[in-house]
């Protein structure tokens, strides 16, 4: 049973990658740019940015599959809210904290693979508007970023 409830954690949180990257490009570059467009064109002064209401709602599936897994005698519910509130985590230490720097701590990290991350967050920024962006996952890292000859290095 163990074994099974880890695959089920880790199953949520590779899933998560996939509805980030939807979300991201479908919802946040969609519909609701509103709140993602300061992210992209800083528009005012101050630590928080419109763009942090995303995280509220990333983190209401999560609580709420942890809350009926608990309340179901710890249930499949219980390890996806595990998974997805570990990706929220993840996402919020690589983000926020290691790519936007928004506490300096992480600045010396020279690995490739976060190197690439890196590349690939700083070409979805290039884009300031809503249309024509790229890179809209996170840890999922096209191979093109990690190539030596890459004009950002």
């Amino acid at each position: 049973m163990l074994l099974i409830n880890i695959l089920i954690v880790l199953a949520a949180f590779i899933s998560m990658e996939a509805v980030a990257w939807f979300t991201h490009k479908f919802v946040m570059h969609g519909w609701l740019w509103t709140l993602h467009k300061d992210h992209h064109k800083k528009e005012a002064d101050g630590f928080f940015e419109h763009n942090d209401f995303f995280f509220l709602l990333f983190a209401i599936p999560g609580i709420l599959c942890l809350f009926l897994g608990i309340s179901n005698n710890y249930n499949f519910l219980f390890w996806i809210g595990l998974g997805i509130t570990m990706y929220g985590a993840t996402y919020f230490f690589v983000h926020d904290i290691f790519i936007h720097q928004r506490f300096k701590i992480f600045r010396t990290a020279n690995a490739a693979y976060f190197k690439a991350i890196r590349r690939a967050h700083k070409m979805h920024h290039k884009h300031i508007g809503k249309n024509h962006g790229e890179c809209f996952g996170m840890l999922w890292v096209p191979l093109k970023y990690f190539r030596k000859n890459n004009s950002l290095l």
